[in-house]
């Protein structure tokens, strides 16, 4: 019998071309399934995984609880995107046997999609483009300047930091705010420290949101954070939707009290054909795009196969929880 692999929501469907999933040298036959529709229901994938060994799953967009892995007594490795994952509960995997792994993850792409977000942002490129395509007004938006302006980081980790080197690179005054940042951190990246997440707010052209999801980061921006915010400022969230307020962010674009927002990442994903944010104004959304490229990929698929035959040879690589 093959040790049987499922690949959750590979949209693109290019699992299995990124990497190679032959036979391991251990002779053992190696199935991999690629499943290129989401599963958001726990009885469905309790059904659709109940004869899989492993299961390849892609970020945070799929919980494992304690209720699902119960279901799948097959179930032998579960490998996760990344080397961090909230949605799996690692003492469940293990009273059911299961091992879990992670990948290593880029830190350009996000990088990247922030920057196309903020510039399509500030210089109104899909209304323009629209307009352009389909014999609209020639010229309707007067761009942002990024030169300049102050461009105001929330977290200065690794990607925080790569958003402030580029920021720096266009010309912008550049300041970041978290509650653990220190002054020789800042120093370190070239930006200045806020004095605080309210000065950071209030004195910014443009936000950007680079912090991980926990407690203390969860609804962070509120309406009270979100009004200090001027009506000329931009905000762009490629971290984690939990972060900002949804409801307070949709009053916002709403009433025109910001001037836009670049948002990649949402409360439910996929995100519901009927959800608020597909129509609200002032907003550039992008389907949770920050990691998805092709070398990240290649690195993803190509990995999680690197497990499963680390995996079968008795030395898993990787292990999580």
């Amino acid at each position: 019998m093959p040790f049987r692999c499922a690949v959750l929501d590979d949209f693109q469907n290019v699992a299995t071309t990124l990497a190679d999933w032959s036979a391991p040298a251990s002779g053992e036959e190696l199935e991999a399934v690629s499943f290129t529709e989401h599963f958001g229901d726990e009885d469905e994938l309790a059904a659709v995984l109940a004869d899989f060994d492993c299961v390849v799953t892609l970020r945070e967009r799929v919980p494992f609880p304690a209720s699902l892995l119960d279901r799948l007594p097959r179930l032998r490795l579960l490998i996760a995107s990344g080397m961090r994952n909230s949605v799996i509960d690692y003492a469940a995997a293990k009273a059911n046997g299961v091992t879990v792994c992670g990948t290593e993850s880029s830190s350009t792409p996000p990088v990247e999609l922030t920057w196309a977000l903020l510039l399509g942002l500030a210089r109104g490129l899909v209304q323009e483009s629209n307009a352009l395509r389909e014999g609209g007004p020639w010229q309707s938006t007067v761009g942002a300047d990024l030169h300049g302006r102050r461009l105001g980081l929330l977290g200065l980790g690794k990607i925080g930091a790569l958003v402030a080197r580029v920021g720096l690179a266009f010309g912008m005054e550049v300041s970041a705010w978290s509650r653990n940042l220190t002054a020789e951190r800042a120093a370190e990246v070239g930006v200045r420290p806020a004095v605080s997440k309210e000065e950071l707010l209030s004195g910014s052209d443009f936000v950007s949101i680079h912090l991980a999801l926990s407690d203390r980061t969860r609804g962070l921006l509120g309406p009270a954070e979100l009004a200090l915010l001027k009506p000329t400022a931009y905000l762009v969230n490629t971290s984690r939707a939990a972060i900002v307020d949804q409801d307070a962010l949709l009053a916002a674009l709403r009433e025109g009290r910001i001037a836009g927002a670049g948002v990649d990442v949402f409360d439910v994903e996929p995100l519901p054909a009927d959800h608020p944010m597909r129509t609200a104004p002032r907003l550039l959304a992008t389907p949770h795009l920050g990691y998805v490229s092709r070398a990240n990929y290649a690195r993803y698929y190509g990995q999680a196969v690197e497990g499963i035959r680390a995996y079968l040879a008795g030395a898993p690589v990787r292990v999580l929880g």
